[in-house]
């Protein structure tokens, strides 16, 4: 195989090596916060839970040394424009230092240097650890309608930035597939055959601004006592500038759950959505190849993930679940489900 393209390159470059300690000695050296840390999981960062204290909660963020300087400020931007726009939508809110940056150039044992930023903590349970409903799923339409028209004034410099999980780019897949298994290769292929085909000649018509970009079942939280009602969404990490609908599509996709068939638990969201910022017939029309496509993706990437770094187990349950994510695809490419989806949408056939 051939190098792939740069926009694999951040999926190569390990998230920094940052210890408990050292985490606990930025936020009191730099934001004064004296806390216990404690690791979250991430893709490329490092990230800690911290309990400050006086009670108060934040999220403390080590950077991936591999992500740009103007990516990392659309972050923050997007996050402060937010706050200014729909002040009560529950998001990250940015913590500044004394000095009114949003972040500090740290070096982290072993020498490398990362950039520090400190979150507010959102209190929830992950969609993908609670009770699921039609309810929550309803939810879930609405706050991502909002969370758009939260952003949709929103420009930034760095907005072009290619992200790899960015739907816009899906043909960049096709660089890897030579160290997929042949069962993921095979279905990749002829997702993106069926993309170039019917996505990518109308792609550059398509209604764009910058979105979350990773509204799924780990970054939606509910709240505890009452999973039928979102706390907030969190990890603005793998935002774009892109389609709206391949936003929608990433967000019907990971309505998926054990308690009701993909074509129903993506309704009711889509429907709610639907209600709220009316998607265009053209965009209706293609959203069950994008959901598709996202849930392929998903399989290549770790898969990718996997060869890249094969001591790397972040995306070990994606692996673990190859057989029922690929029959995801398949459902989601049948006539009956796609109908369904569109009915969902307000399309008549």
């Amino acid at each position: 195989m051939t190098a792939p393209s740069a926009i694999f390159d951040v999926m190569t470059i390990r998230a920094p090596a940052v210890p408990t300690a050292a985490a606990e000695e930025v936020a009191s050296s730099l934001w004064g916060v004296r806390a216990k840390a404690r690791p979250l999981s991430g893709e490329r960062d490092a990230n800690f839970r911290l309990l400050a204290a006086d009670g108060r909660q934040f999220v403390l963020k080590f950077a991936n040394p591999a992500e740009d300087a103007g990516f990392r400020d659309m972050q923050v931007s997007a996050l402060r424009h937010v706050a200014r726009t729909d002040p009560d939508l529950a998001v990250p809110r940015v913590v500044d230092l004394p000095d009114g940056r949003a972040e500090a150039a740290v070096v982290v044992p072993g020498g490398a240097v990362c950039h520090a930023r400190l979150l507010s903590w959102i209190d929830g349970v992950p969609v993908g650890q609670s009770e699921r409903s039609a309810g929550q799923r309803a939810a879930s339409g609405a706050f991502l309608a909002r969370l758009q028209a939260a952003l949709a004034g929103f420009a930034h410099p760095a907005a072009d930035t290619r992200i790899v999980w960015d739907l816009a780019h899906s043909l960049a897949m096709r660089e890897v597939a030579d160290v997929l298994p042949s069962v993921v290769r095979d279905a990749l292929l002829a997702i993106l055959d069926a993309f170039e085909a019917e996505v990518t000649p109308i792609q550059p018509h398509l209604r764009r601004q910058v979105v979350h970009n990773d509204f799924n079942h780990a970054n939606i939280l509910v709240e505890p006592g009452a999973h039928d009602r979102i706390a907030g969404v969190i990890d603005f990490g793998d935002m774009a500038e892109t389609a709206v609908v391949f936003d929608v599509a990433i967000a019907a996709h990971s309505q998926k759950g054990g308690d009701m068939p993909i074509a129903e638990a993506a309704g009711h969201m889509l429907r709610r959505y639907h209600a709220l910022r009316p998607l265009l017939p053209e965009e209706i029309a293609i959203l069950p190849l994008l959901m598709a496509t996202r849930a392929v993706m998903a399989v290549t990437l770790a898969c990718y993930h996997h060869h890249a770094q094969p001591d790397n187990d972040h995306y070990k349950s994606s692996l673990d679940r190859i057989g029922d994510r690929l029959k995801l695809v398949a459902e989601l490419r049948s006539p009956e489900v796609a109908r369904s989806l569109r009915r969902a949408c307000g399309a008549t056939n």
